[in-house]
C-alpha cells in the first residue's frame, strides 16, 4: 500500500468514527480532515511543535479512542522523547509490532534509554548510559552548542526548543533505535544517524581505537538542521555534503574534514573512473554495498559543497535549501544558487575535484573498527614486551623488517639501536604509517631527543590528522616543556577521538590547574576521577607531579591507581602507547 493511500484511509477512518451529528456539520468533518493532513504533513517535515498543536486542536474535534488519532497521538509522542506513552498509544493503534514498524521502534528506544541519565544546556538534552560515557557529557554539549551557533549564522535557522541527543552502547543498540540493520552499520562503519527529531550516537567505548566522535556531533546536528530548514525536501547526496562540509563549523571553519586517506581514496576513484553516481546515494550513503563505497560518496559529496562554498558562499548553501524547501527539485536547486546549468556545475566539480591535491600513493583507510570485529587483544602481553601486530598494516616488507628489529632491540632495553631501526622504516615509508611513526617517536623520548620526537610526530599528524595515539605523545613533549597551550590543545585533540584515555584528563587537570582555568581543572578532575577510582584529591595531587619526571615522556599512560571492586569503572586501556 502507498503512503498515500495509507494516510486516505486514515483520513476516511477518521470522518466514519465521527458521531453521525458531527457529520452532518460539514465544516467539522472538514477542519478534522485537514488537521490530520496537517499533522502528517508537520511530522513529514520535521516540525514537531506544529504536529502537536494541529494534534491538540484535533483532539477536541473527534472521538479520543479512535485507532487512527492514537496513531499519530503515537507518532507524536515518539518524536518528543516520550516513550513510554507511545509504546501505550501505538499498542491502542494496533500498529503491528514488527522490526521497522514505530510500535518496534519505540519499544526499542524505550528499554535502551530507560536507564540512561541526562544533562541540559541552553539548547540540548544530552542522554548517555550511566557509567564513564558521562566523561562525554561537557564536551558533547560544548560541541553542540558550537555548531548551534556556527549555523545560526550561517544557514539562519535554530531549532525549536530542545534538541534529544542519545547516545547508544553499541552497533548493536543503534540498529535497534533507527532503520539501520546491524548488518549495513557493520558494512559502512555508521556510528551516528539523525532521525525521529533527535541524534542517536554510538559510545566511543564501541569502538576499537575510538572516532571523532565530536565531529560526529555536529554532523548529525547538520542533518537536523537541514531538514527542518527545507521541510525533509534534500535528497540524500545534497544532505551528506552539506553535513561534511560544515561538520567542522564547531571548532573552526567549513571544510576542515577531508583527511589524506580518504583524499588519496578519492584520487584512485577518479583515476578509476569508478566515482558514485549521486542518484545511487540515495536513499543513505550507509546502504552502499561497501565501506569504500561509502567513504568515496562522502569524498564526492563533500567536495560538491566545498566547490558552492567557495563560488557563492554561505548564501549559495542557504538557496540550495531553501530552494527544495520552496519545491525546486535538487537539479533546479542547484542550478538556482550557482547561476549554472546543473551539467555545467558537474562539469565544474568534477573539475575542482581533479584540481585537489591527491596523496601520491593510497594511505591505510581510517576505518571505524567496532570492539566485536577487532582482533583479540592479548593479555598475557604486559609492559615492554614486542608487539610485531603494530606492524601488520606495514605492506613494504623492508619497512616492516626494519620495525620489527626495533621492536626486538626496544625489548631488549637497547634504546638507542631501536631508534636506529625505526628510523630506517621511517625513511623507507615517511608518514604513512602511524604505528612506525608513534614507535619511532616513543624511542626518541626515550632518548630525551624531543625536538626529533616532535617532528616525526607533528608529519604523522599531517597525514592521520586527530590520531589520539599521535596527539598525546605530542601532548606529553608540551607539558614536559610547560608549553601549556600547546598542551592543551594536543590533548583536547585526543579527546575528540578517544575520550576515555585517564592520562588525557589527569593531563587536562594540570594543564588547566597551570592556565589558571578553573572551571575546566574541575571537570578534568572529575572526569580522571570517574575513570581512574581515584578520589578528587589524588587526582589533584597525581595532576601536580604528572610529567615532572622524564621517565613519563614514554610511560606517562599508566596513571591511577587501583580501583575498589564495584566503585567505579575500569580504566582505559593505555592502547599500546
Amino acid at each position: 500500500m502507498t503512503r498515500a493511500a495509507s494516510t486516505s484511509l486514515l483520513l476516511l477512518a477518521l470522518v466514519l468514527s465521527t458521531p453521525l451529528g458531527a457529520r452532518a456539520q460539514e465544516s467539522s468533518k472538514n477542519e478534522a480532515k485537514e488537521r490530520l493532513g496537517r499533522v502528517e504533513s508537520a511530522l513529514d517535515n520535521w516540525d514537531v511543535p506544529t504536529a502537536r498543536r494541529e494534534l491538540t486542536a484535533l483532539e477536541g474535534l473527534v472521538p479520543d479512542d479512535i485507532e487512527p488519532l492514537k496513531y499519530f497521538q503515537g507518532r507524536v509522542a515518539f518524536e518528543e522523547g516520550n516513550y513510554p506513552e507511545a509504546v501505550e498509544l501505538l499498542q491502542k493503534a494496533r500498529i503491528e509490532d514488527k522490526p521497522g514498524s514505530y510500535l518496534r521502534l519505540a519499544k526499542d528506544t524505550r528499554d535502551i534509554i530507560k536507564s540512561h541519565r541526562s544533562v541540559e544546556s541552553e539548547h540540548f538534552v544530552f542522554y548517555y548510559p550511566p557509567g564513564k560515557d558521562e566523561v562525554l557529557a561537557p564536551y558533547a554539549l560544548e560541541t553542540l552548542e558550537s555548531i548551534h551557533r556556527a549555523l545560526a549564522e550561517d544557514l539562519g535557522h535554530r531549532p525549536p526548543g530542545k534538541v534529544r541527543v542519545e547516545v547508544v552502547n553499541n552497533a548493536r543498540e543503534l540498529s535497534k533505535v533507527s532503520t539501520l540493520t546491524y548488518q549495513q552499520i557493520q558494512t559502512t562503519g555508521t556510528i551516528a544517524i539523525c532521525k525521529f527529531n533527535k541524534l542517536m550516537v554510538t559510545s566511543p567505548k564501541a569502538v576499537a581505537r575510538g572516532y571523532d566522535w565530536q565531529d560526529t556531533l555536529a554532523h548529525e546536528y547538520i542533518h537536523l538542521v537541514v531538514s527542518q530548514m527545507s521541510h525533509n525536501t534534500v535528497p540524500i547526496w545534497l544532505h551528506e555534503g552539506l553535513a561534511k562540509f560544515l561538520e567542522s563549523r564547531w571548532r573552526g571553519k567549513p571544510g576542515l574534514a577531508m583527511t589524506p586517506s580518504t583524499l588519496a581514496l578519492l584520487g584512485r576513484r577518479v583515476k578509476e573512473d569508478k566515482l558514485i553516481p549521486f542518484e545511487k546515494m540515495h536513499p543513505s550513503i550507509a546502504m552502499l554495498p561497501t565501506a569504500e563505497d561509502a567513504a568515496t560518496a562522502f569524498a564526492e559529496v563533500y567536495f560538491a559543497m566545498d566547490y558552492v562554498y567557495k563560488t557563492q558562499g554561505n548564501r549559495g548553501l542557504r538557496d540550495i535549501i531553501l530552494g527544495l524547501r520552496d519545491g525546486k527539485q535538487d537539479r533546479k536547486a542547484v542550478e538556482g544558487a550557482t547561476a549554472m546549468s546543473f551539467a555545467q556545475f558537474e562539469k565544474n566539480w568534477l573539475a575542482h575535484i581533479k584540481q585537489q591535491p591527491f596523496p601520491q600513493e593510497l594511505l591505510p583507510p581510517e576505518e571505524v573498527v567496532l570492539k566485536e570485529n577487532a582482533k583479540e587483544p592479548d593479555d598475557k602481553k604486559k609492559g615492554r614486551e614486542i608487539s610485531f601486530g603494530d606492524f601488520a598494516e606495514v605492506t613494504e616488507i623492508p619497512a616492516r623488517k626494519f620495525a620489527h628489529l626495533g621492536e626486538l632491540m626496544r625489548e631488549r632495553n637497547r634504546i638507542k639501536a631501536a631508534a636506529e631501526e625505526y628510523s630506517r622504516a621511517h625513511k623507507l615509508v615517511g608518514d604513512k604509517y602511524e604505528s612506525v611513526s608513534n614507535k619511532y617517536a616513543l624511542a626518541l623520548l626515550e632518548l630525551r631527543r624531543l625536538d626529533e620526537a616532535e617532528q616525526v610526530l607533528r608529519g604523522s599528524l599531517r597525514v592521520h590528522p586527530g590520531s589520539p595515539s599521535t596527539n598525546v605523545h605530542l601532548g606529553r613533549i608540551f607539558l614536559h616543556r610547560e608549553d601549556y597551550q600547546k598542551a592543551r590543545q594536543s590533548y583536547l585533540d585526543a579527546l575528540s577521538a578517544d575520550p576515555f584515555d585517564p592520562e588525557i584528563h589527569i593531563a587536562l587537570t594540570r594543564i588547566h590547574g597551570a592556565l589558571g582555568e578553573t572551571a575546566l581543572t574541575s571537570r578534568a578532575r572529575t572526569a580522571s576521577a570517574l575513570l581512574t577510582g581515584m578520589t578528587p584529591d589524588e587526582v589533584s595531587a597525581s595532576a601536580r607531579v604528572f610529567l615532572r619526571d622524564d621517565s613519563e615522556l614514554v610511560n606517562a599512560g599508566n596513571v591511577g591507581v587501583e580501583e575498589p571492586e564495584g566503585k567505579a569503572p575500569a580504566a582505559a586501556p593505555d592502547a599500546g602507547r
